[in-house]
């Protein structure tokens, strides 16, 4: 590892202070060095407050030593006026001669603009350190630049037989049918911190009557996003509760969106999923978990649009029920928790 690799590996430890906090703005982290010592850190906490670099800078006790320092970054330092001011003029006020960029910022208020900028300040840029360490960082931030869709994460839970659920009882009552245990629950709960949405399907509402919230973990809650085509979703579920943000995909225009529900028209008879990913799109959605049901989650297999997948597999037998999602287990991880399987697959599509 060189010494800019060092660096940048520190930044990118700063920036995931920042996990789930940062949204729409992606997580950055910043190092000044002089004299191969840091003498200042920081990184970028949440949308409208100061960006990485000017928590750095400002983390400086002598700013003389700034004018012969080397400020590392690990996403091209933004060039435009937004809630905060632009970092490259700050760097630039500071005359601090070289900066170190781990990746060029896609976005396109951005996109190689800030680069420029520095560089016609008379600053010795160096462009491209663990560039790809530093795009799984914001694999969700790329993603929504690049793809103009969010970041999409499968998951589910499946029986030691392959099913979602057992068969479905007359009468029976509207709750979650548990296959994994206590720890598991609890890291799906702390993965929806971290993600801006999560979406079902009508079925899984009308069956589970899931909360769709982060209760089990400290953070935000994600927003929950549901298809209910004909309004077969009664009105009394948690959904519908207006507790957390909401968004409804519905083909009825007579639906009355109140302060925390709203609802979108789209058309079922066209393929559904680019018109919700276009939505979402545009509702700045860079991340969403899709948690089920089984046509939901197939339906984005199916045209290959997802990122990834995250499937616990539970010590319980169905024998007979819903079928898991049909996935070709590829490019997989696996880890324990307890007694539960727990299996991560990337999409290099």
């Amino acid at each position: 590892m060189n010494i800019h690799e060092k660096y940048i590996k520190r930044c990118i430890e700063l920036a995931q202070n920042g996990f789930g906090t940062t949204y729409p703005n992606p997580m950055v982290g910043s190092v000044i060095v002089y004299n191969g010592q840091i003498i200042g850190e920081g990184w970028h906490k949440k949308a409208g407050e100061p960006h990485a670099e000017v928590n750095a800078i400002r983390s400086v006790k002598d700013k003389s030593l700034l004018k012969k320092a080397t400020i590392y970054v690990s996403l091209e330092p933004c060039s435009h006026f937004g809630k905060t001011p632009p970092c490259c003029d700050l760097i630039i006020a500071n005359e601090i001669p070289n900066v170190v960029v781990g990746t060029v910022d896609p976005n396109e208020k951005v996109a190689g603009k800030g680069i420029k900028k520095l560089i016609e300040a008379g600053a010795n840029v160096t462009i491209g350190v663990l560039e790809d360490e530093c795009y799984e960082l914001n694999k969700r931030f790329f993603t929504f630049h690049n793809k103009t869709r969010p970041y999409i994460i499968l998951k589910w839970a499946e029986s030691q037989d392959g099913f979602l659920a057992p068969v479905k009882e007359i009468n029976q009552e509207r709750k979650p049918v548990w296959i994994t245990n206590q720890y598991s629950r609890q890291l799906v709960h702390k993965w929806r911190t971290e993600e801006q949405a999560i979406l079902v399907g009508t079925q899984t509402v009308i069956d589970d009557n899931p909360k769709l919230n982060a209760r089990d973990w400290s953070g935000n809650n994600p927003v929950r996003v549901v298809l209910d085509q004909n309004n077969r979703i009664s009105k009394d579920s948690f959904i519908f509760d207006d507790s957390v943000k909401t968004i409804v995909f519905t083909k009825s225009e007579n639906n009355i969106s109140t302060e925390n529900t709203t609802f979108e028209v789209i058309d079922f008879n066209q393929n559904t999923i680019p018109q919700i990913l276009t939505v979402l799109h545009q509702k700045q959605i860079q991340s969403i978990i899709i948690e089920g049901g089984l046509q939901t989650l197939q339906s984005f297999i199916d045209l290959n649009i997802w990122d990834e997948a995250r499937i616990f597999v539970g010590e319980t037998s169905f024998e007979k029920g819903t079928r898991a999602p049909s996935l070709v287990k590829k490019n997989t991880t696996k880890t324990s928790i307890k007694n539960d399987e727990l299996i991560y697959i990337r999409n290099h599509d």
